[in-house]
């Protein structure tokens, strides 16, 4: 690889790596057991249903979601490469070349979607906060 695409690729790299960091909460409605208790209550809940969610075995884990997307990735890559290989007479190259593009397109996918809470860990965190008298509108 020429030396001049190593510095933007790491850092391409190094901000898909931060922009993944942050994991999305739920956003409560204020009614009026959030008016009541408070926005530092309200957070200290949320945080409480989560850690039970993960407890309960609620939510996949971020290295299982990732590895999914990338291996995924890598098998359809593979498949196709290896079509378009087979016309220009090397199915082999076309192969590698498609698994390797699409696995790191995989992992980079991988990276975005763990902000995006496991659907069960959601509704888990959901019933939870209800059962305190919460309303849950949606995540960010």
């Amino acid at each position: 690889m020429p030396r001049r695409w190593c510095f933007p690729l790491l850092a391409l790299a190094l901000a898909a790596a931060l922009s993944a960091c942050a994991a999305k909460r739920p956003i409560l409605y204020p009614n009026a057991q959030l008016q009541q208790v408070g926005p530092v209550t309200a957070e200290r809940d949320i945080d409480q249903c989560m850690a039970a969610a993960d407890s309960y075995g609620a939510s996949a884990t971020f290295a299982a979601q990732t590895a999914a997307s990338t291996a995924r990735a890598a098998a359809t890559g593979a498949a196709a490469g290896a079509a378009a290989g087979a016309v220009w007479g090397r199915p082999g190259r076309g192969a590698a070349t498609g698994a390797a593009g699409s696995a790191a397109a995989g992992f980079m996918r991988g990276l975005f979607r763990w902000r995006e809470p496991d659907a069960i860990k959601a509704r888990y965190v959901s019933v939870c906060l209800g059962e305190m008298g919460y309303q849950t509108i949606g995540w960010r």
